[in-house]
């Protein structure tokens, strides 16, 4: 259910169009929340429809132009309400940790030790850009509430990344020296 509520969170930070708010998943919020293009604009469908948000009018017709949408009262009062629930911590799910499992059973070739490799690099190829965006931000300083928010949610995720470049650095030390 956090879809919408990530989506009520974008408009809240700016209202936006559809297409606005996919490019702002690709830079920002996808990065810890994922979203197509079409579970968005199906989602704003559904907020819409619900009530919790609605298309901005325009002084001129709108046939060829994007829709701009935004978050009325009660779809800030549904964010501030999901906001206070509790949720318990969930159990991470990553086919890797499975596949790996599974070499202990029919064993650890090449193609394993390869893949390892290139998590390893992936994981490392975000944890720069996350520094980047870092180094980007800290000009900006933490002054408003958001950007202190902002500032904790990407060192979550840089902390994220150095779990997985550390792990994975010790899981491809221990399979080569067994290797």
């Amino acid at each position: 259910m956090s879809l919408p509520h990530a989506i009520l969170t974008a408009l809240l930070e700016k209202p936006s169009s559809g297409l606005e708010l996919t490019r702002r998943f690709d830079r920002s919020i996808g990065y810890f929340w994922s979203a197509t293009h079409q579970q968005i604009y199906r989602e704003l469908g559904k907020l819409e429809k619900a009530g919790l948000i609605r298309a901005l009018d325009r002084d001129v017709p709108t046939r060829g132009q994007k829709k701009e949408y935004e978050v009325l009262p009660s779809g800030r009062e549904e964010l501030e309400r999901w906001v206070g629930v509790r949720e318990d911590p969930r159990d991470p799910r990553d086919p890797l940790l499975l596949r790996l499992r599974a070499t202990g059973v029919v064993g650890v070739g090449g193609d394993m030790v390869d893949e390892l490799r290139r998590h390893r690099a992936l994981h490392q190829e975000r944890l720069a850009e996350y520094r980047e965006f870092e180094r980007r931000d800290a000009a900006r300083g933490n002054g408003t509430e958001r950007d202190r928010v902002h500032r904790l949610v990407l060192q979550g995720g840089i902390d994220l990344e150095l779990f997985w470049v550390t792990w994975l650095d010790r899981a491809l030390a221990d399979l080569e020296d067994t290797g």
